[in-house]
């Protein structure tokens, strides 16, 4: 248990911290790896980031384009996944650091950025094309990616493709009870968390074979025994007494 930023909440929490590896084409939600943060342990979140990434290359994956938090936009990461032969998409800080036509290193904020796409160099990595993006609240997002010749309508379904793995957090929870575990030791809760990534790979395989959805699928499971219940419940009022 690890105090993290929890999106549900919009808060800092007392949790399990999970990182996973979500594959998906915009409807699919096929989770591939995940790793367990450990605070009191010497793996950092990055640390684990590489090593799924290490992984997902090794079992043979060849993704259009890995796209993550910006969190993990170290230059260690970038090249990682370079070495991997991908492309990858990221969100930057306003604050990183970027060279735009050898004028000297300043935050992407002070930087002229098309939301098109502008190339700047990325020190401790190499050119990177970045899109600046206005938000609903007067600001602008930065995406970056290693990809020169991608155009904003790519980055755009990409970034869109990005928001699967908050859809998929939201179905695993209620879907699969992964955050309902009762054990007190780290290795039940662990074997928990592996079992319900597992039921729930299978539950979406089911859902996209029959094309409904996860709430559809899961009331399915109860509804008959629901049905019969009613029609004749085992558990009914007590008889009046009589005098």
């Amino acid at each position: 248990m690890t105090r993290h930023g929890s999106g549900k909440h919009r808060a800092v929490v007392r949790g399990i911290n999970v990182v996973s590896l979500l594959w998906t084409d915009g409807d699919r939600h096929i989770p591939c790896d995940y790793r367990i943060y450990d605070a009191t342990d010497a793996r950092t979140k990055n640390d684990h980031f590489g090593d799924m990434i290490r992984t997902a290359y090794a079992r043979g994956f060849t993704p259009r384009c890995v796209v993550f938090g910006g969190w993990y936009s170290s230059p260690e990461n970038l090249t990682l996944i370079r070495t991997c032969g991908w492309v990858w998409l990221t969100r930057l800080k306003s604050n990183r650091l970027v060279n735009l036509n050898q004028q000297g290193t300043q935050a992407l904020s002070e930087t002229a950025v098309r939301a098109t796409g502008t190339e700047v160099w990325l020190p401790g990595f190499e050119l990177v094309k970045v899109f600046g993006i206005a938000t609903p609240d007067g600001g602008i997002a930065y995406w970056a990616t290693n990809d020169l010749s991608m155009t904003d309508l790519s980055r755009l379904q990409f970034a869109e493709f990005s928001w699967a793995i908050e859809h998929y957090h939201r179905g695993l929870k209620p879907c699969t009870g992964v955050e309902r575990c009762q054990c007190r030791t780290a290795r039940a809760q662990r074997n928990h968390i592996g079992l319900a990534l597992h039921a729930f790979l299978r539950f979406e395989a089911h859902c996209f074979a029959r094309g409904i959805s996860w709430v559809e699928a899961k009331t399915a499971i109860i509804r008959d025994a629901v049905r019969a219940y009613l029609v004749k419940p085992r558990i009914g009022f007590p008889k009046p007494l009589t005098a």
